[in-house]
């Protein structure tokens, strides 16, 4: 009943993000459970809630379609730029629709729709509804690259009575380290082995990596980035940077600024303009094959990484990275994309989602 009465505050929360993100607003009965094509057959329907883990879900792919030749896949998500980014992995004959919402009824309706054969979700999106579902309508589910941090731990020890069986009714969970495996045992998660983080099996964008190389030959100063930042932190960043310019007034750096979330780009070029700094975002530099940042502009103006899906091409361009999420208790960022890239990074003091590769990166040198 509380979950019936939610919908209408759920119906408005997405019509709001689809003002800044159009996508929210398209196949909005999907999330629960009203399908306009749906047929239930042999599906391997794989979770990837948002832009991370469907990068990951991209490599897992790859290897599945190897080894099952002809595998009909589901994929779900729940973000705008999950599913935007998930529509490169879909091949003739797949489906991709919206997660559903964790109510009885919508996750059901979900089952019964497509009666998929396996469910493989990404990381960290346990569901008690997805789990319950999965029993009832015998589908095995398995929490693939899972990982969990002491907090997130400890948030789902408040709620024993509903988390505990959700984590126990998986049907195998897939750890990326021994510290996730731990923390996935306490509660009751049957952990059947550590495979390491998919991520590392990424290939960075050889035609980016190029192209950000190239852009950098032409800027005659250091490059630093402050990637995927998240909501608080440019702040932060843009008062340290006046208060260094103040101090430091022949100094000449370019910054490249990336937000993690696009539906935030906006707000922040409005920061940036507020701060009364000049802004160019890479959305206006063009296409085509000789398009690049406007040379006359580096080092007066800020550069906005304000496009989807060219976190290569900006690492590549950068010298240095400071670490989005890392510097509000939010628990980090990815690193492993920097490093594949050969660009260091800077790390704030909260990593805890990431903490076994962020240990690695600074034990080899490639964070600080």
């Amino acid at each position: 009943m509380l979950m019936k009465w939610a919908q209408p505050l759920l119906r408005q929360k997405l019509k709001r993000r689809a003002k800044a993100e159009a996508l929210y607003g398209q196949f909005v009965e999907e999330r629960f459970g009203h399908y306009a094509h749906a047929s239930p057959g042999e599906w391997v329907w794989v979770h990837a809630v948002s832009l991370g883990e469907t990068r990951t879900a991209g490599i897992l792919l790859k290897g599945l379609r190897e080894q099952c030749p002809g595998m009909k896949l589901l994929l779900t998500h729940g973000t705008a730029t999950g599913r935007e980014e998930g529509q490169k992995l879909l091949q003739p004959g797949d489906v991709q629709v919206w997660q559903p919402w964790d109510s009885q009824d919508a996750v059901t309706r979900f089952f019964k729709a497509f009666q998929p054969r396996l469910g493989l979700i990404l990381e960290t999106e346990v569901w008690p509804n997805w789990v319950r579902c999965a029993q009832q309508f015998k589908v095995p589910l398995v929490l693939v690259n899972a990982r969990m941090s002491d907090k997130s731990m400890r948030q789902a020890l408040r709620w024993p009575s509903l988390m505990k069986p959700a984590y126990a009714g998986l049907q195998a969970v897939l750890a990326q380290t021994q510290g996730d495996a731990t923390r996935l045992e306490v509660l009751g998660a049957n952990v059947k082995c550590i495979t390491g983080n998919l991520k590392f099996d990424a290939t960075p964008d050889a035609a980016q990596v190029a192209k950000g190389q190239a852009w950098r030959s032409r800027i005659a100063m250091p490059v630093i980035m402050l990637a995927s930042s998240r909501e608080g932190e440019e702040r932060l960043w843009l008062a340290a940077w006046q208060s260094f310019v103040k101090a430091n007034p022949g100094v000449q750096i370019q910054w490249l600024l990336v937000p993690r979330h696009p539906q935030r780009v906006h707000e922040v070029v409005q920061l940036i303009e507020q701060a009364g700094f000049l802004l160019s975002r890479r959305s206006s530099w063009g296409e085509e094959e000789a398009a690049s940042p406007p040379s006359h502009a580096a080092g007066s103006t800020i550069f906005m990484g304000d496009s989807l899906g060219e976190m290569a091409l900006y690492y590549s361009l950068a010298d240095v990275a400071l670490l989005g999420g890392s510097y509000e208790p939010l628990g980090g960022q990815n690193l492993i994309e920097a490093a594949a890239c050969g660009c260091p990074v800077v790390m704030g003091p909260h990593t805890f989602n990431f903490a076994e590769a962020s240990e690695a990166a600074l034990a080899e040198g490639a964070a600080f």
